[in-house]
């Protein structure tokens, strides 16, 4: 694995650190849920109706309960994660509301649309999760979409997943759902199993959904994603510097919630942070900015000893085009030189954070898998300086037929899916440009995938609970 990247001096790290120290005393946060303001005064935090003025010993005292890494459990053992360290996790777009079809075609984004996705999620290579909300299912009704979310997650994949944190009452319903499928409450405890992403509203604000579903996720043990969406110039100072303390004040105010209602909570620092369009006021995150906004919360999350999550391939274009491309590599290759632990958003986007593409995510998956071998590394072995082969073959000669070729090529030298590297000829005989090819590619792994089976009890355990929560939810 190769060295992580760092873009701030030690004393850069240390001056965001201090002045969000500032801002956490001097100016507070809002928290719009009572049971979180209790928390805090329990605590010893000064509470002024919603507004919470945070001690900083408390805050620092609060980072240190917050684990260097955990493992998150998945229903076939061989997918656990262990999310920290060097460790890095690819794993689908989150919270669209629209898919644009290979034509261009923008339109809602469906059940049978998540469904998909899970699947493809399920079957890549260089995915390690399938999702949360991966596509908002507008054919669902809203009451019961994270039961129906969560139920795809589970029977299309086996591997790890993410779950509802849209308020208390649905978390509680996706955590009971996992307990179900582990074998209880008290297991997945002991090994979490599923992790769920929880937004402040900048500036400085947690809504009642937002911290009821953060308390919910840490009283049962489960791990969470506190990130920040900061828009630099809009919800954020036009500072690079100014909205990178801001984000910090709101995720670790959050990070210090979790702790105090369940110490040793496991926690991931994360930032969704980008850039205003002062033209149009339009979000924007397939930019530089938002990069190093990725590449100052990698830096943040080792300072504080807490692993870290950020979008992966990012674009605001509306079709899978060029823009699409040189700006998801960006992001998603910048993800991994600066050692993001959690990547969201790896594969699909299109349209700032607000709609997904099958072609899209096909593509980014093979960027994915680029960027995985990137990061491997070169191998400085004795064998891999290969100088036994180099002395037999000699001057002129190829290297083709040795053995150390059969052995290295496929450990060493990356096949691609889905880019192309025909021959002149073979490739105006294929007749597919890289649309098309990825057109067909998830078109082909859906044909032909098929869900890893579910325990049979479990399947009607998950499936009677939902009906019971459906009647309620719905009457």
């Amino acid at each position: 694995m190769l060295p992580k990247l760092d873009v701030l001096s030690p004393e850069q790290v240390e001056a965001i650190h201090e002045h969000t120290m500032k801002i956490l005393e001097e100016v507070g946060l809002d928290f719009l849920y009572e049971p979180a303001l209790e928390v805090f005064k329990a605590h010893g935090q000064r509470v002024e109706g919603n507004r919470v003025y945070f001690d900083r010993g408390f805050i620092e005292e609060q980072i240190k309960k917050a684990p260097s890494q955990f493992t998150l459990h998945a229903r076939n053992p061989e997918n656990d994660l262990v999310c920290g360290g060097d460790n890095i996790i690819f794993m689908p777009g989150y919270g669209v509301s629209f898919i644009y079809e290979a034509d261009g075609t923008r339109r809602d984004s469906v059940m049978e649309d998540y469904d998909n996705f899970v699947k493809l999620a399920g079957a890549s290579e260089n995915l390690h999760m399938t999702g949360g909300n991966i596509a908002d299912p507008s054919d669902i009704t809203e009451e019961i979409r994270h039961l129906k979310m969560l139920y795809s997650s589970i029977k299309n994949s086996d591997k790890c997943f993410m779950g509802s944190a849209s308020n208390r009452e649905r978390a509680e319903d996706v955590i009971e759902m996992t307990a179900i499928l582990f074998g209880g409450k008290e297991v997945i405890k002991e090994k979490p199993a599923i992790i769920c992403l929880i937004n402040s509203i900048t500036p400085l604000k947690f809504d009642d959904y937002m911290a009821g579903s953060l308390m919910a996720y840490a009283e049962a043990g489960q791990p969470v994603v506190i990130a920040a969406l900061v828009m630099a110039g809009s919800s954020g100072p036009a500072s690079i510097a100014g909205s990178l303390s801001l984000q910090n004040a709101e995720v670790l105010a959050g990070i210090a919630l979790a702790q105090c209602v369940n110490p040793g909570t496991p926690v991931v620092y994360g930032s969704s942070s980008a850039i205003t369009d002062m033209k149009t006021g339009a979000l924007c995150i397939g930019n530089p900015e938002c990069a190093l906004f990725t590449s100052v919360c990698a830096q943040m999350g080792r300072h504080y000893g807490i692993p870290t999550r950020s979008g992966g391939g990012l674009t605001d274009s509306k079709v899978v085009d060029a823009q699409a491309g040189y700006e998801s590599m960006m992001t998603l290759m910048n993800a991994g030189v600066t050692g993001i632990n959690y990547v969201l958003h790896t594969a699909g986007i299109l349209e700032g954070y607000m709609a997904m593409s099958y072609e899209k995510f096909i593509v980014d998956d093979e960027i994915a898998g680029m960027v995985l071998r990137y990061l491997k590394g070169i191998d400085f072995s004795e064998e891999a300086f290969a100088f036994d082969v180099i002395k037999k073959v000699g001057p002129g000669e190829h290297f083709l037929a040795q053995k150390h070729t059969r052995k290295y090529y496929p450990i060493e030298l990356r096949d691609a899916d889905l880019s192309d590297r025909l021959p002149y000829t073979d490739w105006v005989k294929a007749g597919l440009d890289t649309l098309q090819r990825a057109n067909k590619q998830w078109q082909d792994v859906l044909d032909n995938y098929e869900p890893p089976e579910l325990d049979t009890a479990v399947d009607e355990a998950l499936q009677k609970f939902m009906e019971k929560r459906t009647a309620e939810l719905t009457k």
